[in-house]
């Protein structure tokens, strides 16, 4: 069921059954996708459907200094499907599968915030993230987890055995990508069950105080020196218009390392 009502300059659309609501709200151009409370989950600008309008979500485009190119990328949780269209208008050789276990949510997607239909190179799955991780070892270069409720972070998403299942559905060279909120009293306890899986881990803060990208490769980077990830943010900021020499200067405040590069 569809139901629709103006607050102010606020247009709210609500997407509902007995389960809950998934509810749309515009205001100033934007689009926002909202589960059953005032948490914005994703954002759309009506006139650039592709742009990551939220800092978290170019934050964890991050992984781009370190991955480049990646054929292969697997997401948790949609939302209004921010990641995986900016991924796909920018990298359109890649293979994107996303699981998202609402259908409302799914739903609410394609029709309002423009994810395509399924093709060759773009999936999405409705199912359990946690399973579905667990039964495709050793499948992607990317691995997004942006798994969140209304209120909080989904808790099957933050385990430790979920992290060890994450770092087999990488490939070696693979990297997973997690949305956490640094204010959120669990944090470092997520952080050290990352850790403990995941032998190297590096964190950039996102633009808007409040949620951190954490990335944990399946084995060591190559390349960690400035002398070389610095030239790679700047072209990569002109390629794809986010603020990649800011993400690497965060980086470089808030994880170990030396004037030569990345300590990990």
């Amino acid at each position: 069921m569809i139901s629709a009502l103006m607050l102010g300059k606020w247009r709210i659309h609500r997407l509902f059954d007995r389960e809950g609501s998934v509810d749309i709200s515009e205001k100033d151009g934007v689009r926002y996708l909202h589960l059953g409370s005032s948490t914005v989950q994703s954002a759309m600008r009506l006139r650039d459907p592709v742009e990551l309008v939220l800092s978290y979500t170019r934050a964890m485009m991050g992984f781009l200094i370190f991955v480049p190119e990646p054929t292969s990328v697997a997401m948790i949780g949609l939302g209004g499907g921010s990641l995986p269209k900016f991924i796909r208008h920018h990298i359109p050789g890649a293979r994107i599968v996303v699981v998202e276990k609402n259908p409302r949510v799914i739903a609410a997607a394609r029709s309002h915030f423009e994810v395509p239909d399924d093709d060759e190179l773009f999936s999405v799955v409705q199912g359990q993230g946690e399973q579905w991780i667990a039964e495709n070892p050793e499948s992607f270069e990317v691995l997004m987890v942006d798994g969140y409720d209304g209120r909080r972070q989904v808790a099957e998403l933050t385990t430790e055995d979920f992290y060890g299942h994450a770092r087999r559905a990488l490939t070696r060279d693979g990297v997973l990508v997690v949305n956490l909120w640094s204010s959120d009293r669990q944090f470092d306890v997520y952080l050290q069950r990352i850790e403990r899986v995941f032998d190297t881990v590096v964190t950039i803060p996102a633009a808007r105080r409040g949620n951190m990208a954490v990335l944990a490769f399946a084995r060591r980077p190559d390349e960690l020196r400035w002398s070389k990830l610095k030239p790679r943010a700047r072209q990569f900021e002109a390629r794809y218009g986010l603020e990649f020499a800011a993400m690497l200067e965060g980086i470089r405040e808030i994880n170990p390392c030396t004037d030569k590069g990345l300590r990990v």
